[in-house]
């Protein structure tokens, strides 16, 4: 991947400056905030999807393709996706009829609902996503450009600002191991 000249401004430190200078003080810090992880969302989706382009992935079919691969018998109710993707359930429609149509996952009848449909992920569709993972390992999630100890800290602030949001909720205490 070609790396852009760094500009000799960071244009969201003039943002922020710009905001001030505007008399928005109390909403600078959260505009800079918003800014600087939507900045940083596409500088990581860039990365992902040069690591992704050679298996002509998207991000969204590549998370599919490994939620499925992840699940116990390489298939989950079309319901369970849309939830664990967390996105609505017309794009994990539209996202699966696209992997259906390469052979990338098939669509099965729900075993116990009539009204409901499993996806369930074929041995190429396996065969890519361990393919895309190790692809993504390498070039992007082995080093996400930012020292563990600061992937840990923006991980666990991020992971506040989710919660907070309503993203999740702690889980249930689990019993004592027998």
């Amino acid at each position: 991947m070609v790396r852009p000249r760094p500009l000799p401004v960071d244009p969201l430190a003039e943002a922020k400056r710009q905001w001030l200078a505007h008399g928005w003080t109390d909403a600078a810090d959260g505009m800079t905030v918003v800014t600087s992880v939507m900045r940083a969302q596409q500088l990581l989706l860039a990365r992902v999807d040069a690591a992704l382009k050679p298996f002509a992935l998207s991000f969204a079919r590549y998370e599919m393709l490994r939620l499925l691969a992840f699940s116990r018998s390489g298939r989950l109710p079309l319901s369970s996706v849309v939830a664990r993707l967390q996105v609505h359930a017309t794009t994990v429609t539209s996202t699966a009829e696209r992997l259906v149509r390469d052979g990338l996952i098939v669509r099965e009848p729900h075993p116990h609902d009539g009204r409901a449909a499993l996806l369930a992920l074929t041995d190429d569709g396996r065969d890519l996503v361990d393919r895309a993972t190790v692809a993504l390992n390498d070039d992007v999630f082995a080093d996400p450009g930012i020292s563990k100890a600061d992937a840990a800290e923006l991980v666990a602030i991020v992971a506040r600002m989710r919660k907070a949001a309503g993203d999740f909720s702690d889980p249930r205490p689990q019993p004592d191991a027998l």
